[in-house]
């Protein structure tokens, strides 16, 4: 199993200067990958290709890109462009987001969300595999050839996948999902045998399963749920999240953060890793002295796991 770490939103004018810095101090302590969100602040791949260019070596992802604002071949554009500047090194996640974000903000119908990404896979694969696409479906067509100069790295595809059917497309149309808000048994009970079987039935290698989660090393481990639950309490509210959490037995998203001493943490990490997680992501987001004991019991499981 890889360990990333998700950056944290930086803000101001400075804020891709603190992204580079971000993404340095990854990679100096031996991340395999960090990870990037985009909601509302900066766009995730811009990003990426300006700060990420100066900081080598490390895989950089996005956890996750809405799919609705985006056509398809744009996305596939800008992503390819983004992985050259990047030298090959770029993973992108995608997603549905929420029916209040996409219906309610963006005002598109979220009507039918996985017949809206079984298309956008349709359009958005082929032309990261350097494919000219032509499709007509019920909610997107292209026509369309991209000419984008290619790293000559093949850039995964991961999908924000939780549902059933996200689930069996994450597996059979893409190269593995993005996991956030999901505990470790329905890791290993539900969401890796959904994926690797239908992974397995399309005929595609074992998927990857990028599970991110909330980490904090403390002496404290009750407040550091309560502070979690505090922090992530929007999660524990939308629907998709909040059918893994049920799922997992957890009132909120403090039951499933990673929390306690240096050995418990390490402990749950490695759950994660016997439940199918390819990829640990840690949500740092420890307060004080904390934070730099978190970051450190991370660097030791690193180089155990080698």
């Amino acid at each position: 199993m890889r360990i990333g770490t998700s950056v944290a939103e930086p803000t101001g004018p400075d804020a891709l200067v603190q992204l580079a810095d971000q993404l340095r101090a990854a990679a100096a302590d031996g991340f395999a990958s960090a990870w990037m969100s985009n909601i509302f602040g900066l766009e995730a791949l811009i990003s990426l290709a300006v700060a990420g260019s100066q900081v080598p070596g490390i895989e950089l992802g996005t956890a996750v890109i809405p799919t609705y604002p985006r056509h398809p071949a744009v996305l596939a554009q800008q992503a390819l462009t983004t992985d050259l500047a990047l030298g090959g090194r770029l993973a992108l996640g995608i997603g549905l987001s929420h029916q209040i974000v996409i219906q309610d903000m963006y005002g598109y119908s979220f009507e039918r969300p996985a017949r809206h990404m079984r298309e956008y896979l349709a359009v958005l694969a082929p032309l990261l595999a350097g494919e000219p696409v032509s499709f007509e479906g019920e909610t997107l067509q292209a026509k369309i050839g991209l000419s984008v100069p290619r790293s000559g790295h093949k850039v995964p595809l991961l999908i924000a996948a939780l549902a059933p059917q996200m689930l069996r497309l994450a597996g059979s149309r893409a190269d593995g999902t993005v996991l956030w808000m999901t505990g470790p048994a329905t890791v290993r009970d539900y969401i890796v045998p959904s994926i690797t079987r239908a992974a397995a039935d399309a005929g595609r290698p074992a998927p990857r399963v990028v599970c991110v989660l909330p980490v904090c090393v403390t002496d404290d481990a009750e407040q550091a749920r309560v502070n979690a639950g505090k922090a992530f309490a929007i999660y524990g509210q939308l629907p998709s999240y909040r059918a893994m959490l049920d799922r997992e037995g957890a009132a909120g998203p403090g039951d499933v953060a990673i929390v306690g001493d240096e050995d418990a943490v390490a402990a749950q990490i490695r759950t994660l890793g016997d439940a199918g997680v390819t990829d640990f992501v840690a949500g740092e987001y420890a307060r004080g002295a904390d934070g730099p004991r978190t970051r450190a019991l991370l660097r030791k499981l690193i180089s155990e796991l080698g």
